[in-house]
């Protein structure tokens, strides 16, 4: 049996992604080391700061506001990279605290998983994800709310790509 063959678009996508994927490094997962930003859930409106304090590691504080009540978070994540280093999910956990106007002082712990997109040629981060809680002292003992979040790069990543490792390696004296 004869293979026909293939077209030459074809040949030339294949070769592209071949490239492609023998040209790419592992991602470092992020690309900034420190970001701050706004965060909403539809209720609550907040500041949200990111710092990363290891390779693929961050710490994420939250100050959340509503009508009648306030909390903060601190969060622990894992970031992995997806098709680069630009588009990122992750995973972690922490804990809060708040005050609500009608039941007063709650505190609880978060379990956080999202995915972040750094966009290209600025220096903003936008990430969605999901935060379920457990709620101590509240009136509601779970919550289960997703949320939208623009950052600033205001610290960016050291670069580290693929030409930057060839300038290392050859570029020295």
């Amino acid at each position: 049996m004869k293979l026909l063959p293939l077209p030459h678009f074809l040949r030339s996508a294949g070769f592209l992604l071949l490239l492609a994927l023998l040209a790419t490094r592992p991602a470092a997962a992020q690309k900034y080391r420190t970001a701050a930003g706004l965060r909403s859930d539809g209720n609550n409106y907040g500041l949200t700061i990111q710092q990363v304090f290891l390779p693929k590691a961050t710490l994420e504080g939250l100050a959340m506001f509503a009508p009648r009540e306030r909390s903060y978070t601190v969060l622990a994540e894992r970031h992995f990279g997806i098709l680069g280093p630009s588009l990122n999910y992750y995973f972690g956990a922490g804990a809060h605290y708040g005050n609500n106007r009608d039941s007063g002082d709650f505190w609880g712990f978060d379990g956080l998983v999202g995915a972040e997109y750094k966009i290209a040629f600025t220096r903003l981060v936008v990430s969605f994800d999901f935060k379920p809680t457990i709620e101590h002292g509240s009136d509601d003992w779970n919550r289960f709310p997703t949320a939208l979040s623009l950052r600033y790069i205001i610290v960016k990543q050291k670069n580290t790509g693929f030409f930057q490792g060839i300038r290392d390696k050859f570029g020295k004296d």
